[in-house]
């Protein structure tokens, strides 16, 4: 029997991670601390709200976070709590210098302070893959099955390529990131960084990218694009993701950095195209707008360190799960709102 903290679980992947959680591990205490911002609704929560205890706070609020360790001997930590919308972070930089890497550093603190150094316990700190920076498209007639690993790996993120943010957003994940292995390396403490790429799926805010396509067609809306919508994301069905943290979460060996990524490298122009025609929307609702600064032309993520050191790959391939994700907005519409 595990007390953990998950923090920020009101919000997408959190909710859908508590949700996946609470049945597989039912001796488990999941405690949930969210500020409820913008991004964070309660119900995402529901159907698991019996089964959880659910306290509103911040992060960076250390007598609140001391609290809630010492009330329900908190001994694992897996943090998702993050402002993680890079336009928002453009227009108001600090917020996410405050909430991510000194939310970030009063978490590991607290927990350092109740543990002691060198504890077993158990911290996983949930990042992106947008603290690497940006990849160049992969040059046509290139045969990567032909390649070595090594020689692969220039077109991929992975664990030990450098780290080189490009927005505000990703420079503030990237802080919490090195804060979290400074926590290792210093203090032993039991520290996993996860580094995944695009989420998808059910409870995701209805500003990303596909909640907004999807939103927007249903009410025949102009859909806006970025730029021409060429630039590649590798995209996670939100599930497979949180099957890759409970693999960290339990088995994965302290100090390890784990990429996780889904197999689904698609441009933006062709997922906002893929949506519109199962919805019967037609094209020329998109909309080009002037380019977001700093816009990151690919990511993609090379998962092959978790696949053989804790036996997980993704298994939604791309057709399915937009799919499903599509399908799970159309009928509760209520999370478009």
């Amino acid at each position: 029997m595990a007390n953990i903290l998950v923090t920020g679980a009101a919000g997408f992947i959190g909710s859908n991670f508590v949700q996946y959680y609470v049945p597989r591990y039912p001796e488990d205490k999941i405690v949930v601390l969210d500020k409820l911002t913008y991004a964070g609704n309660l119900h995402n929560l529901d159907p698991v709200h019996n089964q959880i205890e659910f306290i509103q706070g911040d992060i960076c609020d250390e007598a609140t976070v001391s609290r809630i360790f010492d009330e329900f001997n908190i001994d694992g930590v897996i943090h998702f709590a993050a402002e993680s919308h890079v336009d928002n972070s453009i227009r108001e930089p600090f917020v996410f210098t405050q909430t991510n890497v000194l939310g970030t550093h009063v978490l590991l603190e607290v927990a350092r302070k109740k543990w002691g150094e060198g504890s077993p316990n158990k911290f996983v700190h949930i990042s992106t893959d947008e603290v690497f920076g940006t990849l160049s498209p992969i040059p046509e007639g290139v045969d990567l099955a032909s390649m070595s690993d090594e020689e692969r790996r220039q077109y991929y993120f992975y664990e030990e390529r450098s780290i080189q943010p490009n927005s505000p957003y990703s420079a503030s994940k990237a802080g919490s990131d090195m804060i979290a292995r400074a926590y290792f390396e210093t203090y032993k403490m039991n520290v996993n960084i996860t580094n995944c790429s695009n989420n998808y799926g059910p409870y995701q805010h209805k500003e990303k990218l596909i909640p907004t396509v999807i939103r927007k067609a249903l009410a025949d809306e102009k859909v806006p694009v970025y730029g021409q919508g060429i630039n590649i994301r590798d995209w996670l069905y939100v599930e497979d993701h949180c099957k890759a943290i409970d693999r960290v979460f339990h088995s994965a060996t302290a100090g390890e950095r784990y990429c996780i990524g889904g197999h689904n490298e698609m441009k933006n122009i062709d997922i906002v195209t893929l949506i519109l025609n199962h919805l019967g929307k037609p094209l020329d609702l998109i909309e080009f707008v002037t380019d977001r600064k700093g816009h990151d032309l690919r990511y993609a993520i090379d998962p092959t360190k978790i696949s053989k050191e804790l036996g997980w790959l993704p298994e939604t391939k791309f057709a399915d799960g937009i799919i499903k994700t599509i399908d799970w907005y159309t009928e509760n519409p209520e999370w478009l709102k």
